[in-house]
């Protein structure tokens, strides 16, 4: 089924397209809400300014897609493969990506407040400015990851992989960062206000002040 054929269908109140080969489309700026794409195969599709709130997109593969400043809140991406997809400045209010993996995604100033990430593959990724408060992290990976002026306020990150993690500047208030690993992580002028750090491992992270934690 190509595009043509899933927007007529979809115009006409069709939502099913699950995995629909979709494979370098051009969807920019397509408005697609609620439409459910599971398993469908989306590498590379050019998804920019796509409306895809409350879509079903379990287990699809967007890996290298561009979906900058599109609009994925409260759709369902649980399992689905965003390697190096570009999500800079996209809307992901509520979205769950849990268990997804985002290997070098891009995550720029993108909105995922309140949003499922726990045990996502977040490594590499560049969340610089990312709006990330009351996101559930729990045990994700986020290893190497750029975290660099992101709000955290609040953020679940128990038991996170967050080693060499880049977090200058992060608003970390009250964050739950018990059990995390934050070895050799840049937490240079972080706000770590209220932050829950039982248990986590800090060994030779930078901290607030620039001293380096035994």
């Amino acid at each position: 089924m190509n595009i043509e054929e899933i927007l007529k269908q979809y115009a006409t109140g069709a939502r099913n397209f699950t995995k629909a080969n979709l494979r370098k489309a051009d969807l920019g700026e397509a408005d697609l809400k609620g439409i459910n794409l599971s398993e469908a195969d989306l590498s590379g599709a050019n998804l920019r300014n796509a409306n895809l709130t409350g879509a079903i997109l379990r287990g699809a593969k967007l890996a290298k897609a561009d979906l900058r400043r599109a609009n994925l809140s409260g759709a369902d991406m649980t399992d689905a493969v965003l390697v190096v997809a570009n999500l800079s400045w996209a809307e992901l209010i509520g979205t769950n990506l849990s268990k997804a993996d985002l290997r070098g995604a891009r995550l720029r100033e993108a909105n995922l407040v309140g949003a499922n990430l726990s045990r996502a593959n977040l490594r590499q990724a560049d969340l610089h400015g990312a709006n990330l408060c009351e996101v559930k992290l729990r045990r994700a990976n986020l290893r190497g990851a750029d975290l660099i002026g992101a709000n955290l306020a609040k953020v679940d990150l128990g038991g996170a992989d967050l080693i060499e993690a880049g977090l200058i500047r992060a608003n970390l208030i009250e964050a739950i960062l018990s059990a995390a690993d934050l070895s050799k992580a840049n937490l240079l002028g972080a706000n770590l206000h209220g932050v829950n750090l039982i248990g986590a491992d800090l060994s030779g992270a930078t901290m607030p002040d620039g001293s380096i934690h035994p």
